[in-house]
């Protein structure tokens, strides 16, 4: 309980015979004070504010540290790298942000505050759609836009006159006011209008339009799947998870929701601008069999995905596989089958790695690392490059290492990267790294006794990215409404118009008055259009 003393007090009644009166009481909060308290601060419009500026805040870790959903190596290699902060951050959720406690508060505190804010404001609005407007004042001296004229008809005659001018709709079926027609007596009527609403309607159309984005963009957060898989020329992809390379799920995801539908990728075709070498038409041609259909010809093209399952297909990128062959020292086959390389350039020159994990003998791995030159050009002694992207006369170019590839080590590895930690280089007899030049149709030995490595053949493969989201299209449509709703609460003027017409002496005095909320340059030419159209021009005079 909290007491207050009025300041000077003691000094009033000093020195006299009168009591002192009893200090002021002020009543506690108690609980439910301090929860209606805390209610009406979660739902004001600045705490709003303030969580969705918080939100965006959050979101910045999950764009700085990788993510679990996302990539699960670069997760392992971070931990790894970083022994001491990771863990910490792995605690607090730092690679699962968008899953996260605190971030998953955050979003829900901004639900609930904008679903409370919404609703108090939702029925103070439909009260006021269904009042009446507010009855003509006595005098119009005050107001910012005035009018005044004279009509030889009765004062209900104008009033109603005013009266259909004012509810003319501005579209089929919307009126341009609400009205409400008064006889005042004394052979005086009146007629309130009122317009605007469509601001409020609007402000509130918006703020519903932003809990449904939040609604939208969480369900998709936990039901969506994207997965990027890498299919060779010839080959098929099954929609699983454990033929792609890479794939991110939602929380609420399952692996049996996916449509068991397959591909198969028959042909590729790719031109290029003679003079710049820059792409002019990428075309994936592939065979696409869903559960129940028969199988159906059709391409994938640059931003004109395919429809599959549920899912859209993208053509992410494309390059080419080298068809290599490799057997050990003792003449086992212990590599057969293309390795898709990464183009570097534009001239498609492409970086690969080949690894061979299953040898005989006790013998070592072999890694081997190099480039394959779709159209081969030597510029000097041992110093090749590409000049074209098509494979006109490919050339690979490769290193070999030997000893351990690390993947027992627990961690997972990047395909295309080899981990040289536990690898030795091949040297010739002077001391410099042996490279090798393979056409293809050739074969070569391996140095250090490894073996031999065939280059078979160079064939096309197209890197593609699926991506399910079933709440895409409520997020577009929310997002329109959004706009919608701005545009009108930002646009839409709010204005009050009163018209009065008094008979007397055998005439008609009529005279209007306007009111907007805000700044409005426009009120005074609304106001003088409809006396104009109530009474005709040569009637109207305006009031300076």
């Amino acid at each position: 309980m909290t007491t207050y003393r009025p300041e000077g007090l003691e000094d009033t009644f000093h020195g006299t015979d009168q009591e002192p009166a009893a200090p002021v009481q002020l009543p506690s909060l108690g609980p439910l004070g301090w929860l209606r308290w805390t209610w009406r601060q979660l739902t004001s419009m600045r705490v709003a504010l303030l969580l969705l500026m918080l939100l965006a805040v959050a979101a910045v870790p999950g764009t700085i540290f990788p993510q679990r959903a996302q990539d699960q190596a670069k997760v392992a290699t971070y931990l790894s790298d970083h022994p001491t902060t990771g863990p910490w951050l792995d605690r607090f959720g730092f690679f699962d942000v968008y899953a996260s406690v605190w971030f998953s508060a955050i979003y829900i505190l901004l639900f609930v505050s904008l679903v409370g804010c919404i609703l108090p404001r939702a029925r103070v609005h439909w009260t006021a759609l269904r009042g009446r407007p507010p009855r003509t004042p006595r005098r119009f001296t005050r107001f910012p836009a005035q009018g005044e004229a004279a009509s030889d008809d009765d004062a209900e005659s104008v009033v109603r006159a005013a009266h259909a001018v004012l509810r003319r709709p501005w579209l089929p079926f919307v009126p341009r006011y609400r009205t409400d027609v008064r006889d005042e007596g004394e052979g005086a009527w009146s007629v309130s209008a009122e317009r605007g609403y469509l601001r409020e309607t609007g402000n509130l159309v918006f703020h519903l339009a932003l809990v449904g984005l939040l609604v939208s963009i969480a369900t998709g957060q936990m039901l969506h799947y994207r997965g990027q898989a890498i299919v060779v020329q010839g080959h098929g992809f099954a929609n699983a998870m454990v033929d792609y390379d890479t794939f991110e799920q939602g929380t609420a995801f399952r692996p049996s929701s996916l449509v068991p539908f397959t591909m198969q990728l028959d042909s590729f075709d790719s031109r290029f601008d003679p003079a710049t070498l820059d792409p002019r038409d990428f075309t994936a041609h592939v065979t696409l069999t869903e559960p129940g259909q028969d199988a159906e010809k059709t391409t994938i093209k640059v931003n004109h995905p395919l429809d599959a399952g549920g899912a859209k297909v993208y053509l992410q990128g494309n390059g080419y596989a080298p068809q290599i062959t490799v057997h050990d020292a003792s003449g086992a086959l212990v590599k057969d089958g293309p390795t898709p390389f990464i183009p570097q350039d534009k001239q498609y020159t492409s970086r690969g790695v080949v690894k061979v994990p299953s040898v005989t003998g006790g013998q070592d791995q072999i890694g081997i690392v190099g480039y394959l030159l779709p159209t081969a050009e030597e510029v000097g002694t041992d110093l090749w490059r590409s000049v074209y992207p098509q494979p006109t006369d490919p050339l690979l170019v490769l290193s070999v290492w030997h000893g351990n590839l690390g993947l027992d080590s627990g961690v997972p590895q990047n395909v295309y990267q080899l981990d040289e930690s536990r690898m030795k280089q091949s040297v010739d007899a002077d001391g410099a790294p042996v490279t090798l030049y393979v056409r293809p149709g050739e074969t070569v030995d391996l140095p250090d006794g490894l073996g031999t490595l065939t280059f078979d053949g160079v064939q096309r493969y197209v890197a593609l990215d699926l991506r399910h989201d079933p709440a895409l299209t409520w997020v577009l449509v929310f997002a329109i409404a959004a706009f919608a709703g701005l545009a009108a609460s930002l646009f839409a003027p709010r204005r009050r118009i009163w018209v009065r017409a008094a008979s007397g002496d055998g005439r008609t005095v009529v005279t209007a008055a306007g009111l907007a909320r805000g700044d409005d340059v426009g009120l005074q030419p609304e106001l003088d259009r409809i006396l104009a159209e109530t009474l005709g021009d040569r009637q109207h005079t305006e009031k300076p």
